[in-house]
């Protein structure tokens, strides 16, 4: 850690690390401290018979590996399977139940390999991956236990290789090679592959016949769009198909919709049918059953989520009642069709793993849940606004408590709508505000949050960093702008390469909006933002100075051609289509660099950065902070030792916020 001329940057620790300590120096610390140790469980996958999960905790205080009964007879505990010291992003258990397969971040940063273990811990053994190669840990066969992995390119121009691998033997039988090739299923047999290929927003999914060593598109080429989840089942009674390809896709669509592509070796020629859309949300998630019968579809409707059940035989959709909580992730349907295991979260509380009996619709909590903070948590409201060329852009608003009170009586402001997260209540905590009073509750302090991707999207989650800035006084509002994912594929193209003016003027019009609906004081907004938030954050202070009193960049990258020769070959190559190319876009490119316009960064900045981060380099930072410190600018640093792209461990993530509210605290004058 080391910190710039303007602004010390300061962190407090503690004997006991982000589970808290009696040395805990005011309320505020303390509070960051338990919102860092309510922990979230995520990522489930269960055995055949729907009997046991596994699944991916942090509370340790790191992702790791855990493993219980779904539903025991009598209260266990959940068992720890420790197999390597580094973070574990996501399990998989074989379809024989020996295996579970594990995609681990080396040394905690953005490459990844590929481990085994047993179930109870043992023959763990890395099988693809190490510090120089990345690995990418794919699905398992529908039957015995071998798993796809695949290994992207290390040099522009080498192509990516995907293998199934023994976790026996270690042994690795290639399968597929292509540019940027992601496998999605294998059917039972093994005959057909289903996997897609291609840049950012520029995907194709097809179905490779390996007995003929051809492949057949599921969705049409050339069209603009992203496939994410597609798998291959046997076809329900009526259709003349060995098979049928269900996939979530956007590609020359609206929205991402169902669609059904039939599987046939001896026609190939029919074409894709959607059997389910919707004009308000995009389908974000997909699952099935073994036989084909059942479908999970999860929508993302403005950001909360609703799932329905597909009865493929009938055609008839299901919607399920009593979700409890605003937000589900990693679905997953038991093999015969009788549970869904997914986690959910709201801004009240992380993420729990909960199952639905698909009968009856009744929903029981799986995972144990950790402490929370003994007062209230803000829910935030969706809000509406206008940017510079009349496009709706929407965000979410949280308000410094008092004004989240007063609020809630009041009418929207004349130039936005909002909406009330109903859905997030469920079990919330309760309790006082942890500030008895703000001298001027609104307008105010208040900071822009802008997301990763720019394809991510903010959601109605669990924010430690939301919430202790509201805590603190500060007003958070985080917009989705336009590049977002979960408003249809237009939207998330509206960015793309010479559209990212667009993009800049959503973030200014983020500010407006603040201003004009009495949120915030126009002379105290700071923007912040990690990943491509990050570099919005950069062109905001370097391309419209005089609009934000200080800024806060995370892992964002400062110029566009250092970020392409330093970032890894796979993340380049899928850029292009994104960001431009940085050859034949090399003027554009460096038109848009923050870091060449240095000299308009006028105001406090702090930049945080992992010491790991490959995916955008350590060195985005060091050049924007050399930059403003040869002008004599205020600029703080803060790196992250043995952290990536992703800040996976509890220390760090409490180190962070609480670095971004002292900083805060004294840009923005917070009394």
């Amino acid at each position: 850690m080391a910190a710039g001329a303007g602004h010390p940057v300061t962190g407090r620790h503690t004997a006991s690390g982000a589970g808290g300590s009696e040395l805990t120096l005011d309320p505020l610390t303390r509070f960051a401290e338990q919102l860092v140790a309510a922990w979230g469980s995520w990522g489930p996958s269960m055995t055949p018979d729907a009997q046991r999960v596994a699944f991916i905790s942090d509370r340790g205080g790191s992702p790791e590996v855990w493993v219980q009964d779904v539903l025991p007879a009598t209260p266990t505990e959940a068992t720890r399977i420790s197999f390597c010291p580094d973070p574990v992003i996501a399990v998989s258990w074989s379809a024989d139940s020996a295996w579970l397969a594990c995609a681990v971040a080396t040394d905690g940063g953005v490459r990844t390999q590929v481990w085994v273990v047993r179930p109870d811990g043992t023959d763990a053994r890395r099988i693809s991956g190490d510090p120089e190669r990345h690995a990418v840990l794919g699905p398992w066969t529908r039957s015995g236990h071998r798993v796809v992995v695949t290994i992207p390119s290390t040099e522009v121009g080498e192509p990516t290789r995907a293998y199934l691998a023994d976790p026996a033997t270690g042994e690795l039988d290639l399968l597929a090679v292509g540019e940027l090739i992601h496998v999605l299923d294998l059917s039972a047999g093994e005959r057909m592959l289903v996997m897609r290929d291609g840049a950012r927003g520029h995907e194709f999914c097809v179905v490779v016949d390996r007995a003929e060593d051809a492949h057949h598109p599921v969705v049409p080429r050339p069209a603009t769009g992203a496939t994410d989840v597609a798998f291959i089942r046997p076809s329900p009674t009526g259709l003349d198909a060995p098979g049928v390809v269900y996939a979530a896709t956007e590609v020359g669509l609206p929205r991402r919709q169902l669609i059904a592509y039939p599987v046939d070796p001896a026609d190939w020629s029919r074409p894709p049918v959607v059997l389910a859309s919707r004009d308000d949300a995009e389908l974000e998630a997909l699952d099935a059953d073994d036989a084909g019968r059942m479908l999970l579809l999860v929508w993302n409707v403005s950001g909360r989520s609703e799932l329905e059940l597909y009865d493929t035989g009938t055609g008839a959709f299901t919607a399920v009642p009593g979700l409890p909580g605003a937000v589900a992730t990693s679905p997953v349907l038991s093999r015969d069709g009788s549970s869904v295991l997914l986690a959910v979260e709201g801004p009240q509380r992380p993420r729990e793993l909960w199952r639905l009996d698909t009968a009856d619709f009744a929903w029981t909590r799986v995972s144990d849940v950790p402490d929370l903070p003994p007062v209230r948590l803000v829910v935030p409201t969706l809000e509406r606004f206008s940017s510079a060329d009349g496009r709706e852009i929407t965000g979410w608003l949280y308000r410094v408590p008092e004004a989240a009170e007063s609020h809630a009586d009041a009418p929207p402001s004349a130039s936005a709508t909002s909406t009330p997260d109903a859905t997030s209540g469920w079990g919330a905590a309760s309790g006082s505000w942890l500030l008895s009073a703000v001298e001027t509750p609104a307008p105010g302090p208040a900071m822009l949050h802008l997301h990763g991707g720019p394809e991510s999207q903010e959601r109605p989650t669990f924010s430690p960093q939301h919430q202790l800035m509201v805590a603190s006084g500060v007003a958070v509002f985080a917009p989705n702008v336009r590049g977002s994912s979960g408003f249809g594929r237009e939207f998330v193209h509206a960015d793309d390469v010479r559209k990212r003016q667009g993009a800049f003027d959503d973030v200014t019009a983020a500010a407006a909006f603040l201003v004009e609906a009495g949120v915030a004081d126009a002379r105290r907004i700071a923007v912040t933002g990690r990943s491509y938030g990050g570099y919005l954050t950069l062109a905001a202070l370097a391309f419209t100075p005089g609009i934000f009193a200080a800024g806060v960049d995370i892992c964002g990258m400062s110029h566009m051609l250092t970020f392409y020769a330093e970032t890894e070959p796979w993340i380049a190559a899928a850029a292009v289509t994104k960001y431009g190319h940085p050859q034949h876009d090399q003027k554009f490119l460096r038109s848009i660099s923050p870091l060449l316009r240095a000299e308009n960064i006028d105001v406090p900045l702090l930049v945080v950065h992992g010491e790991l981060d490959t995916n955008v380099p350590i060195g985005e930072a060091h050049r924007i902070v050399a930059a403003l410190r040869e002008l004599g600018r205020p600029v703080d640093y803060l790196e992250l030792a043995g952290e990536g792209h992703e800040y996976r461990r509890a220390d760090s993530r409490l180190l962070l916020i609480e670095t971004m509210r002292a900083f805060l605290a004294d840009t923005l004058r917070v009394r």
